[in-house]
């Protein structure tokens, strides 16, 4: 009888386990005993070579069924040979990424001269509201990597360049054994370029780049709101060895206004209104964005928080014309201080109100009784 553990049990996973749960229990015990994350602990060693054994395995289709049905027998050269170094050609994702080294048993590609694309840069401008809602131009001051213009880049000093590194022969990696694996890792001579620059240039000292700080003219259309990103292509860093800039994200930090507030495209405020306004009926003036009046008609009855629309007085929608609207809600204020004239007329109103809203607050509490008997 084999003494071999049953592959799913090595992997820790049901025997109806997907391809995806295979693949992800591998990994984590891939990572867990690892040679180069355990080195001299034969143990791990031992443990890594298991797990990829029954990986590769159960990864497989048909391996994998033919290990259902009849056990490590069915399995034969997979089982008998113990790890199968094949199984990584098509997950290089599983470990390469992870551990930093990039062909595990195959060759190699030469990564001298290859160029990179610059990162992108993010600036963080603030706003006021009225900036916001109308747009402007303003000018930004970012510091970022620039290509040197004494060797353009390159790194070397004129009429000289790179040589190629001859701890890597141009690879950018080295190999190394460890145990029974062969790992593949950056070249810390090169750094993984492939090349060695001898005579760098005075100037950028052989980075190819400097930082420096560039004007930016910025144009903020209308309607943008707080956390809003406005892409600048080719404004970020430039690349390594020449290569294209990344691109400049300014994120927007918009201000509060201290009467209207915001929602989207919409605006939205409170006025106040006179009791008599409220009751009869009134045609009140409303502030607007644009620090003009608009006129609007309050109807006989209006309660506090009854909310209007003025239509097309709120933000404009960024990239047309169209415009959200401003929504007015109306606070009935009562007066806290009456003329002895004043309260007689109340008093006077008062009682010809009681006497109408009488029979609506007798119903009131007699269907309060009811709730509570």
């Amino acid at each position: 009888m084999s003494g071999k553990r049953d592959y799913y049990e090595v992997l820790g996973i049901s025997r109806d386990a997907s391809d995806q749960e295979i693949k992800s229990a591998y990994r984590k015990l891939a990572l867990q005993y690892h040679p180069d994350r355990n080195p001299g602990n034969k143990e791990a060693e031992e443990k890594f070579k298991e797990a990829a054994e029954a990986y590769s395995v159960l990864s497989d289709g048909q391996k994998r069924g033919q290990y259902d049905r009849f056990g490590h027998a069915g399995v034969g050269t997979a089982a008998g040979s113990g790890f199968d170094p094949s199984v990584f050609a098509d997950f290089s994702d599983i470990l390469g990424d992870i551990f930093g080294f990039g062909d595990f048993f195959g060759g190699g590609t030469r990564r001298g001269g290859r160029v990179q694309r610059g990162a992108d840069l993010r600036y963080d401008l603030e706003l006021s509201f009225e900036e916001a809602a109308f747009g402007t131009t303003t000018r930004i001051k970012v510091p970022r990597h620039e290509t040197c213009s004494e060797c353009s880049g390159g790194g070397a000093q004129k009429g000289s360049g790179p040589i190629t590194c001859t701890t890597c022969n141009g690879y950018g990696q080295v190999r190394f054994q460890q145990g029974f694996f062969s790992i593949t890792r950056t070249c810390n001579h090169c750094h993984g370029t492939g090349q060695i620059i001898k005579n760098r240039c005075t100037l950028c000292h052989g980075e190819g780049r400097m930082v420096r700080e560039k004007t930016i003219e910025l144009k903020i259309p209308a309607g943008v709101d707080n956390g809003s990103k406005l892409r600048i292509s080719g404004e970020g860093d430039a690349g390594e060895k020449a290569g294209p800039p990344g691109d400049l994200y300014v994120v927007l930090n918009v201000q509060d206004h201290e009467f209207f507030e915001r929602r989207e495209h919409d605006l939205y405020c409170h006025i106040p209104i006179s009791f008599t306004q409220a009751a009869l009926g009134a045609q009140i003036s409303v502030p607007t964005i644009e620090r003009e009046e608009e006129k609007l008609s309050i109807p006989a009855g209006a309660q506090t928080g009854s909310t209007f629309r003025i239509k097309g007085r709120g933000i404009s929608k960024r990239g047309g014309s169209a415009r959200g609207d401003l929504y007015v809600t109306v606070d009935v204020v009562v007066p806290t201080k009456l003329t002895r004239e004043q309260k007689d007329l109340l008093t006077k109103l008062a009682a010809t109100i009681e006497t109408e809203n009488k029979p609506i607050q007798k119903k009131i509490l007699e269907r309060v009784r009811e709730i509570f008997s």
